[in-house]
């Protein structure tokens, strides 16, 4: 049965959504139909459809009461809104349904396991979120709430684990058919660390084991987890709070953090051998991976920085987005992504320029637009490497987001100071990019209001919102020195847009 809360929010979000016209919006990244939008949860195939559940806020665009919202695709590209499925109607997540995941169960029913928020008073006086992990299980349209709820909670956690920092689960069912989950912990030292569960007969939860810890290294709480085999390895995903800076591959506040080691699950459990970031742009946090029927693991993520979500444009209905889906795989121990090939269905005419020589700033017949899929690439022409290269995206006389390599540094710049956001918040990021002699190849995904970019066939992606005029709509290259560079570009093309 429908709850009073959720009905009024799925009242609202009909009411309201369908106001917003499609040109106010991404074409291919997904939204909130109205209000806010944060961690994506839930990424997962039911009944051959891809669903996509998301913190939502449906009032307002600013953080509030959690609920989930939800949107279906064929393709994970165009998506389909459904009703909000679920509110924070119960006594135990009445502060708010937090992120999770969600399984196909044998019986045909799907299972959404979400972080349940209560907040109470501490023995001190102050104010805490006690957060236990809770079942709904529904049709993928309608959930109803396990009444044995919570399934997970205080006396469940090893020696040492927070209650007040315990959450987001992200579950899937293994090969010996048992439902296993990942979940966020903080531990006694502060810092985080990640837990594995079994879900047992009548949904209870089992603690299995610690799979990795930060021990103070990789931030604070780690937020948003997922594990998975890919390409002979283990991969753990997280999202740290209040990270430290470490050179050019992790920034300061919320990140991401990509593990990858091998997993034994009847001896030594999980064996870190490397660490990256996931993204390095602007704007990515909180991923969740799916499989595909055909095999493929798919990750996306919401395309957004807590620490700049009061940059909003003035008068929005909808705030935040989702990333473009990402293909992973693992090559040479570290973690590769490059947008689903779905995106190729979408993909009009075709225009190439091969062998173009670049001194100075240029631009190139048919290479304009604000919804494109574009790749470039530049190498020297000679024995002298140039000093820079930019391309310019999102241009008029006013505004422009930059792409720059610096090839004797190493280092790729993502800049958007001048793509019309109006506050001092953090508008450039650096990080090194692997040496070849000053090639590189750049593949750039705009949509409406952000930039994609996956340097070196996905080697690594940076990601950042823009909300330039949409009018702003030229494209131009420029070297310091002298570069040749070729351009393969399409126009993204959607004619009944979401």
């Amino acid at each position: 049965m429908t709850s009073e809360l959720l009905q009024k929010a799925r009242d609202f979000e009909a009411q309201y959504g369908p106001h917003i016209p499609n040109s106010e919006r991404p074409a291919f990244h997904a939204t909130p139909t109205i209000g806010w939008m944060n961690d994506p949860n839930g990424f997962s195939v039911y009944k051959g459809e891809y669903h996509l559940f998301y913190q939502y806020h449906p009032y307002s665009v600013e953080w509030g009461p959690m609920h989930w919202g939800h949107l279906k695709s064929k393709d994970l590209i165009r998506w389909e809104r459904l009703p909000a499925a679920l509110a924070p109607d119960e006594e135990y997540d009445a502060s708010g349904c937090f992120s999770g995941g969600a399984v196909e169960l044998e019986d045909g029913r799907q299972l959404l396991l979400y972080t349940g928020v209560q907040r109470n008073h501490s023995p001190e006086g102050y104010l805490q979120d006690i957060q236990t992990q809770c079942v709904a299980i529904g049709d993928g349209v309608n959930y109803e709430k396990w009444p044995a709820n919570p399934v997970l909670e205080g006396k469940d956690l090893p020696e040492g684990g927070s209650i007040v920092d315990f959450r987001d689960p992200k579950v899937w069912k293994d090969l010996d058919g048992n439902y296993c989950a990942v979940i966020g912990n903080r531990t006694e030292d502060g810092s985080g660390a990640v837990l594995l569960y079994q879900l047992t007969e009548g949904l209870k939860g089992k603690f299995v084991r610690i799979l990795d810890r930060s021990y103070n290294q990789y931030g604070k709480m780690w937020e948003c987890p997922d594990f998975f085999h890919l390409d002979g390895r283990q991969v753990l995903l997280t999202s740290p709070q209040d990270m430290t800076p470490v050179g050019l591959e992790f920034h300061a506040g919320n990140g991401t953090v990509c593990l990858i080691g091998d997993y034994d699950p009847q001896g030594t459990g999980f064996t870190r051998q490397s660490a990256q970031a996931i993204d390095y742009g602007l704007d990515f946090y909180a991923p969740q991976t799916l499989e595909t029927p055909d095999g493929r693991r798919v990750m996306i993520g919401w395309m957004q920085n807590w620490d700049t979500v009061n940059a909003k444009p003035y008068h929005c209905r909808w705030f935040g987005q989702t990333t473009l889906p990402r293909e992973l795989s693992v090559r040479n121990g570290r973690l590769f992504q490059n947008p689903v090939r779905e995106l190729e269905a979408y993909r009009g005419q075709r225009v190439v320029h091969q062998n173009i020589p670049v001194c100075g700033e240029i631009n190139l017949p048919g290479v304009q637009g604000r919804m494109l899929d574009m790749t470039v690439k530049v190498r020297p022409t000679g024995p002298n490497l140039y000093r820079w290269f930019r391309i310019r995206v999102a241009k008029d006389g006013e505004h422009e987001t930059i792409i720059r390599y610096r090839p004797d540094q190493g280092t790729l710049k993502l800049d958007r100071i001048r793509s019309g956001l109006p506050h001092d918040i953090v508008h450039t990021r650096s990080f090194l990019v692997r040496p070849r002699d000053g090639e590189i190849e750049l593949r750039v995904i705009l949509d409406r209001f952000s930039v994609e970019v996956f340097v070196n066939d996905g080697e690594q992606a940076a990601s950042a919102v823009i909300y330039t005029p949409q009018e702003a709509a030229a494209i131009t290259f420029e070297a310091g020195g002298s570069a040749l560079m070729d351009v393969e570009k399409y126009d993204l093309i959607f004619n009944e847009e979401m």
